[in-house]
């Protein structure tokens, strides 16, 4: 009998699928997987139930997939940064918004420990920022309701990734009272957060799934191609196609639109010097930052 499902958890060479009825089945990977790509937390498969085991023997076209963390199918990643320890840092969201919209994954943005910083500190603008460019963005928090993030959540393929210690797992517990995982302390000796999450899974988190991950060590822009970046960038959209040149990568170009939207203010500055920033780096074949 085959069936078709989810992989929601891979330990060792063991995949737990989760089949359109429901139902969860640990399975194994056929040996005409190798002709295919290596199944991943997040792949739709074909299994089929022999006397002895449950194999995987198709895994479907993915419509996205991430390297690191390895995941496919995803609808949305929700990029968790905290407003202290770990300091915010816009370019670190933007970079991260880069890398999920050149995977054809939607970002949003959820800022955590707002009840750290004052109502007059700068990062609320730069928050306003965002969402004056149209990103769905979330507050959380001691006394912040988690009511809107839920219905973000539901129905979605959701990956959590940002800084270590930006309190992705303890954002979780938050949502789902019942669901634990494992919280640490910051270190303050070296002022960054330890990894807390040992392997990619898909949670059940508020009527929908969430892969909380270790997240991203490195960003690698290397395989990234100019054009192609551009046309990814949210920010972009509204202008593309309207420059004067044709494979205009909005630089130093005469008669480009992005960069006349970016003087009108109609395009945020910070994540268009960020855009140059990393234009720069793919040109150099730079591939960390």
């Amino acid at each position: 009998m085959k069936q078709q499902g989810r992989i929601i958890k891979i330990i060792s060479n063991q995949y737990e699928v989760l089949d359109e009825q429901g139902n969860r089945h640990l399975c194994v990977a056929m040996g005409k997987l190798r002709k295919q790509y290596a199944p991943v937390v997040g792949d739709i498969v074909t299994i089929e139930h022999f006397s002895d085991q449950i194999g995987i023997q198709k895994i479907q076209k993915r419509k996205n997939e991430l390297k690191r963390p390895a995941i496919a199918n995803v609808d949305q990643a929700i990029i968790v940064m905290s407003c202290k320890d770990p300091d915010f840092s816009t370019t670190l969201i933007d970079r991260l918004i880069f890398q999920i919209a050149y995977a054809n994954i939607t970002p949003i943005l959820c800022i955590t420990k707002l009840d750290l910083i004052r109502e007059d500190d700068p990062i609320h603008q730069e928050i306003e920022d965002y969402r004056k460019s149209g990103y769905q963005v979330y507050e959380s928090g001691k006394g912040y309701a988690t009511e809107e993030l839920c219905a973000a959540l539901k129905g979605k393929i959701s990956v959590l990734t940002g800084q270590s210690g930006a309190g992705k797992s303890s954002l979780l517990n938050r949502i789902e009272p019942d669901f634990k995982l494992q919280t640490q302390e910051i270190s303050k000796a070296l002022g960054r957060g330890k990894h807390t999450t040992r392997h990619c899974e898909l949670h059940e988190v508020a009527q929908g799934w969430v892969g909380d991950t270790p997240g991203f060590s490195s960003m690698d822009f290397s395989y990234m191609d100019v054009m192609t970046l551009q046309e990814c960038i949210p920010d972009f959209k509204d202008y593309l196609y309207s420059c004067k040149f044709n494979d205009c990568i909005h630089i130093n170009e005469p008669g480009c639109k992005i960069q006349e939207a970016v003087e009108a203010g109609k395009i945020s500055k910070i994540r268009y010097e960020h855009y140059k920033e990393i234009v720069a780096m793919i040109k150099s074949g730079k591939p960390k930052y």
